[in-house]
């Protein structure tokens, strides 16, 4: 149950509580000493509704009606060694714990690895990034009968929530049950802690149920501790020990053969709804000679949504997934649009300028680790609140440049494509950036293995 205030909405799993709603609860929570039974009453309210929130995304991805029953706490499976869960609430969040996993994996053999998600977009990001070496389901509602039969029915041996979350009664159904919870690669932007603040002693005694924290950066500890989180380090980031695929620059390869390896090729990654319109302006007012872009939209879902932008806006474009080992993208061809998943690194690979989605927007922002890890130079837009932190260094470190609006972004893009010498000295910056800041993964293994 990911609570996130003074955002508009509270998004409870697949539910929804409005504004209005949250300012009773905050009114409500203050200097009570049943202030979780409020939240749980609220929850409950929401309960009847959680079906029609299901059937309603399943227009879209029918997904979300496979394991429905796993989000009330049935399950079909039961695991025989003991248990170490991480909760992954969607893609992000399942690609960054990805070498903790598998540092996991190789440490304790004797162990069950269990992964939890909230979106079929992170069961299936599992599934392709480990396979059958670990069991994954979707974790329950934050209701007590449900998250007391996950609980009794998988008894982990310990539990990782990965960077925001807050599940209030998952948490307190930990500390009944002695199962020791962490917060992993955790992250708290301003705008986030104001939220939190807001939910009073709810989020105080949430915070102080967990037994230990691992903060990205030392403003996350600080936030974190603020609002009342005990045993707080600040670790790093584990997203920068995040390795390519195996056959990651293979694959490469053989796109930027087929995309041309003497066009110039710009890469937007990560875009959210209302970006793509933005992205063409830009393309279009930078006015580079044969250019080819490729646009990567986050959500898998509005592959289509974008393939009928392309149709509208540009005069033909190739979709990835139809670029066999031997084709070739036709000179006439400026738009590629990137329909398939987990190939981010591949497409990294295969350009020459990349810009990080989600920041055009007042959305937050995506994460631009993985493009500086691939030496690419990096343009992202003015709103990256949700990694602040990152983004700022790679700033600093001059293997990336803040564009304000889809003009600034053309200007940019012009400026880069036409200068070898600047992207090369980005791509230099980028590779020190991020080879400089790994580690994260080994100091979280040690805190975690403290409680195993």
């Amino acid at each position: 149950m990911l609570c996130r205030t003074g955002v508009g909405s509270v998004y409870v799993s697949d539910g929804y509580i409005n504004r209005r709603t949250i300012i009773h609860l905050q009114n409500m929570c203050e200097n009570n000493s049943m202030s979780r039974n409020v939240y749980t009453f609220l929850l409950y309210l929401l309960l009847p509704f959680t079906p029609l929130k299901l059937l309603w995304r399943a227009r879209k991805q029918p997904e979300y009606l496979a394991h429905w029953q796993e989000r009330y706490g049935f399950y079909q499976f039961n695991l025989n060694k003991p248990v170490i869960w991480l909760h992954c609430v969607s893609v992000g969040e399942t690609r960054a714990a990805e070498p903790l996993i598998k540092a996991l994996l190789a440490q304790h053999p004797n162990h069950a690895i269990l992964l939890t998600h909230t979106t079929p977009t992170g069961r299936a990001t599992s599934e392709q990034l480990f396979g059958n070496s670990v069991s994954r389901v979707y974790l329950p509602y934050d209701l007590p009968f449900a998250v007391e039969r996950f609980l009794r029915h998988f008894k982990p041996a310990v539990g990782v929530l990965m960077e925001t979350e807050l599940w209030f009664n998952l948490i307190a159904g930990c500390q009944q049950h002695s199962i020791p919870l962490l917060l992993a690669n955790a992250r708290l932007s301003e705008k986030s802690a104001q939220g939190y603040g807001k939910l009073g002693k709810v989020a105080r005694q949430g915070l102080q149920g967990l037994v230990a924290f691992a903060a990205q950066t030392e403003q996350d500890a600080a936030r974190l501790q603020n609002l009342g989180a005990n045993n707080v380090s600040i670790i790093g980031n584990i997203k920068f020990d995040v390795a390519p695929q195996e056959d990651a620059i293979t694959k490469a390869r053989l796109l930027r053969k087929a995309l041309g390896n003497l066009r110039p090729v710009f890469l937007a990654a990560s875009t959210r709804e209302g970006e793509e319109e933005l992205i063409l302006d830009a393309i279009a007012a930078a006015g580079i000679p044969n250019l080819l872009t490729m646009i990567v939209p986050r959500h898998p879902q509005r592959f289509d949504a974008v393939a009928e932008l392309l149709k509208k806006r540009t005069s033909g474009f190739a979709r990835r997934t139809s670029l066999g080992s031997d084709a070739v993208v036709s000179p006439q061809t400026c738009f590629v649009l990137g329909d398939s998943m987990g190939e981010m690194f591949t497409y990294y690979a295969s350009c020459d300028v990349a810009f990080i989605g989600g920041s055009l927007l007042p959305l937050g922002g995506q994460n631009l680790i993985e493009a500086c890890s691939m030496g690419k130079p990096v343009l992202i837009g003015p709103h990256t609140f949700n990694f602040e932190q990152a983004t700022e260094m790679a700033i600093a470190a001059g293997a990336a440049e803040r564009v304000q609006n889809s003009s600034d972004l053309a200007q940019h893009l012009q400026a880069l494509i036409t200068n070898p010498g600047k992207q090369n000295a980005m791509r230099d910056a980028a590779l020190r950036f991020s080879g400089e800041s790994r580690g994260a993964t080994e100091r979280t293994l040690n805190l975690l293995n403290q409680y195993l």
